[in-house]
Parts: structure tokens; sequence; C-alpha cells
């Protein structure tokens, strides 16, 4: 019989069956790592497979384990702010890390849109999620449950009944990194400027900077920065601030895309970084490094925690079910020209 036009029948289970002189059962035990099959079988069928080119139906596969060998990575957090013009943000960054540690346990990673509302973690199959920063009513992890599929966040939870496992991006000593960075750099008036949501990172930053305030006798400046109007949005509100507070020295940032609208701000209203106002962000991503001047950030150590995150969920694919809790590396605080005072003394 000739080939079809699309090219030779690929070889099937039955194949290998026949010229292994077993059964399909035994093939597929032998390929699988199931039943009892004597070493010696389930060596030569893994040869006879390799020599044919066999390939397993990996849809087959999904059926009868249960498993799609898939997990997702998810965010509610619009890509304004979590990837923006370069794709290389906060998001991507976690990405490929979760990405390579995946893959080492024979697993893919599938990335989904911003999970705002609709149905984006619905029409996925895979076997469980790691959600990115989640909010307190958090749209991916809401459709996580409804689905009934584990999942882990990378970063602390901040709904109450949250007692997913989770890894822990340390916001409070960030906060407090940046916060005391400039401090030393001789501000005695700084701002904080943080999403409008009710992440982690925002809750523990302004818990961190209150504290600060009443500690150095700082009148507290905050500002909630709607996420989706991205580096915009901190451009406007940092405007906002300098003409309503105009003895702010220094803006603590949290989202790097509001940063890099912040220094847009402070040279519109006539004013210098960092010499009149210091900017600082939280992430040490493409957009701080390559703003002008570039921002003072801080080593998140994403690639070790987006990792871990993997571990974790893994771990609860494998049955795991106490909350547990991985604790990144220490954070460190990357000084740049943004808010590099005293050296330019």
């Amino acid at each position: 019989m000739a080939p079809s036009a699309s090219g030779p029948r690929p070889p099937t289970i039955t194949d290998v069956a026949r010229a292994a002189g077993v059964s399909r059962t035994t093939v597929s035990h032998a390929l699988n790592g199931l039943g009892k099959v004597d070493p010696r079988t389930r060596e030569r069928i893994r040869q006879v497979a390799t020599e044919l080119g066999y390939r397993p139906n990996l849809r087959a596969q999904r059926l009868r384990r249960g498993q799609a060998k898939a997990i997702a990575l998810a965010s509610s957090m619009p890509f304004a702010v979590a990837g923006g013009p370069s794709r290389l943000g906060f998001y991507m960054e976690v990405a490929a890390a979760a990405a390579e540690s995946a893959l080492l346990h024979d697993y893919a990673l599938v990335l989904v849109p911003p999970v705002q509302s609709g149905s984006a973690l619905h029409s996925v199959d895979i076997d469980g999620a790691i959600v990115v920063e989640p909010d307190i009513e958090d749209a991916a992890a809401a459709q996580l449950r409804e689905r009934g599929l584990p999942y882990v966040a990378l970063g602390r939870p901040v709904s109450p009944e949250e007692d997913t496992p989770y890894v822990d991006l340390r916001g409070r000593l960030v906060a407090d990194l940046l916060l005391e960075h400039l401090r030393e750099q001789g501000a005695v008036r700084p701002a904080l400027m943080v999403g409008a949501g009710s992440r982690h990172s925002s809750v523990d930053a302004v818990a961190a900077y209150e504290r600060r305030a009443e500690e150095h006798g700082w009148t507290p400046v905050v500002a909630r920065v709607p996420e989706s109007g991205g580096e915009q949005a901190g451009y406007e509100c940092c405007a906002a601030l300098l003409a309503e507070h105009p003895g702010i020295d220094a803006v603590c940032a949290l989202v790097d895309a509001f940063a890099v609208g912040a220094v847009r701000a402070v040279r519109d209203s006539g004013r210098a970084v960092p010499d009149d106002v210091m900017v600082v962000t939280r992430y040490d991503g493409l957009r701080a490094r390559t703003c002008e001047p570039p921002l003072t950030a801080v080593d998140l150590h994403l690639d070790r925690a987006a990792s871990d995150a993997v571990e974790l969920l893994l771990g609860r694919l494998r049955g795991d079910t106490a909350p547990s809790v991985a604790v990144s590396p220490e954070p460190r605080v990357i000084a740049r020209a943004s808010s590099l005072r005293t050296a330019r003394a």
C-alpha cells in the first residue's frame, strides 16, 4: 500500500507488540512503568519502540491516567504591570524559571492570559497551577477552585480563607530595605506608591512604611495606583503627589512600571532625579535597568522562588496536603543612579 500524501503511517503500539513478540498490554506496561514486566523484556520492548520510532499517544495517556503532565502559570495581574512593551517583565522572568524547573520533572508549563474574569483557566488542560501574587479575591485562584485543581501561590496569599502553600517573597523586608536605603541617602519626606489592590507586596509595603514613618517622624504619604494604568498611571499619580506635597524628596514606587512613570513626572515638574527627588522600585527587571537614570531596585531571586513554587505544586500533585511555605533567599538592594545622592556629594 502506497504511503498517504501526508507521509508514512506512524508506528503504533500494535506494531511494537508484533515486532517484540508480546501483547499490546505488555508493551503498554513496559513503556509506562506499569505492571510486572521482566526487566529484560521491558528493555527489549523499549529498544524495539526506539528502532521503530514509536511515540506514545499523549491524548490516550491523558484519558487513562487523568494527568495532563502540564501546569499553568496564572495571575490576575494586568499585563501593563506584569510584562509591558518589552515582554520581559516580572511575569515572564518567573515563567522562564518555572518552565525550566517543570521540564526537569517532565511537566510542561502553560502560560495563560491575565485572569480578570471569564473563563481563562477553564479552557486549558492542566493538572494544577502557580498563581502569581494573588489578590484578596483573586480571579485566577477562584477559577482553579471551581475546577477543583490544586494550586500554590508565588507570594503570600492575602485572603483570610486561603491556606494554600506559597513561596514567601518577603514583602515587608523588601520594603524595609528600600526605605532604609532612602533614609541613608538623606530622604526625610518619602512617599509610597503601591498598586490599588491588596496583593501581599502592597499590604506588606504599606505596613513597613507606616512603621518607619512613625519611627522617623515622616509625614505619611501613600498613593494607591490602578494596576491596569501601567506606566501612565504611575506618571499621573506622581505628578499629583508632587503638586499636592511639593516637599516630597523620594518616591518608593513598588511597581516598576509606576516607577518609570514617576521618573518622568519628576522631570516634567522641573525637578531632577535623584538630586531633588529619589525614585526606587521593588523589582530589578528590564524596566529598572533601562530607565534613565537606572532605578535602584531589589534582587528578589525570582529564579529560585519560581523553582520553589514548582516543587510545592508538584508536591501537592503527589498528594502532600499539609500547608507549607518556602521562603525565598535574602533580598538585596541594587543601588543605582536614581537614588545615589551620597555618592554624588
